[in-house]
């Protein structure tokens, strides 16, 4: 019987177990969702994946199989292997030798770790949260759209990181919460030079991006979970001379296609995780629904964004008052 982790950790509302020290914070999560982060050998992997095809998404550079016992691997060239297992309890994994302590811990909280939370029943979404005035506003995107750039002008201005691409977000009676993720950002250098001056000495996330990853202090983070009050899905950076900052409510069919779009991890597709992951996107439509967000991707034009993101997130705070309100029974 392998022994528990040495280094005990709490992130996204769980507990994770890890045989080597990540760089979280030392907080509790919810034991009831444990995962247990062992190191492994490169024979492990090998055999694991001996007679299987590998397969890839266009345009990723990873590599992914399922296997016959429900266990699913997968590897990012330059940064390390991963085996989860099939109810997402333990998560094996190996560093490439030439791999940085931050870029494979990074894909090990992250992408690795989004198999294990899907298993054991979490929908993670892909997106970037930051903590407007003690409530979570979530911003949806593709990678390049401006999630981390939207983050970053936010923190120069005072506020602070919920997380950083991979969100779990938990009904409760107190409300739709958002938990935190590991207290870093990322962001291209030009940006962490602008928004992030002393913090802009960062880490490469992978060998063929210029992206760094930056550790946060702890003024610059939010490490308890947080009641979300509103998600911006980021358009897409037009071809023409976007001028104005444009925020417009989505319908609950356009809301829910935005959700599942962003959905973190695409590549679990059994049964039971289509409908779990339909009825979690179908209620989240019901509880708050999807803005999407034009701007101008000129950083000149950054304080007017803000002003007018915080008249919006403004308006929702009064609308999920008032729903409140109404379901106490009280004026």
């Amino acid at each position: 019987m392998h022994s528990l982790g040495r280094y005990q950790y709490g992130v996204y509302g769980i507990s994770v177990r890890c045989d080597f020290p990540l760089a979280l914070p030392s907080r509790v999560g919810d034991d009831s969702f444990a995962i247990e982060v062992r190191l492994a050998p490169p024979e492990r992997f090998q055999r694991a994946i001996q007679g299987l095809e590998l397969s890839a998404e266009t345009g990723s550079w990873y590599r992914f199989a399922a296997l016959s016992d429900g266990s699913s691997y997968a590897s990012w060239p330059g940064v390390g292997e991963f085996l989860v297992s099939g109810d997402g309890k333990f998560i094996e994994c190996h560093a490439h030798r030439s791999a940085s302590s931050e870029s494979f811990q990074v894909y090990t909280l992250g992408q690795a770790l989004s198999f294990a939370l899907v298993k054991q029943g979490f929908e993670p979404l892909h997106a970037t949260v930051v903590v407007i005035d003690g409530e979570a506003v979530a911003f949806l995107g593709e990678s390049g759209f401006g999630k981390s750039t939207m983050a970053a002008s936010l923190l120069a201005s005072g506020h602070r990181l919920l997380t950083d691409d991979l969100l779990i977000l938990r009904n409760t009676a107190g409300g739709l919460l958002a938990y935190p993720g590991p207290p870093r950002i990322k962001a291209f250098p030009k940006i962490a030079r602008k928004f992030l001056r002393e913090e802009s000495v960062g880490f490469r996330m992978n060998p063929d991006t210029k992206k760094l990853i930056i550790p946060l202090s702890g003024d610059q983070v939010c490490n308890s979970p947080v009641p979300l009050v509103a998600i911006y899905s980021i358009a897409a950076p037009s071809s023409a001379a976007e001028e104005d900052v444009r925020i417009e409510p989505l319908s609950p069919r356009d809301s829910f296609v935005e959700m599942v779009r962003h959905t973190f991890n695409c590549r679990i597709v059994n049964p039971a995780r289509l409908k779990r992951h339909f009825v979690a996107y179908a209620g989240l439509v019901g509880s708050s629904g999807v803005r999407k967000l034009h701007y101008p991707r000129r950083l000149a034009t950054i304080r007017t964004i803000h002003e007018r993101l915080f008249e919006d997130v403004s308006s929702c705070k009064n609308h999920v008052r008032e729903c409140v309100s109404a379901l106490r029974g009280t004026p």
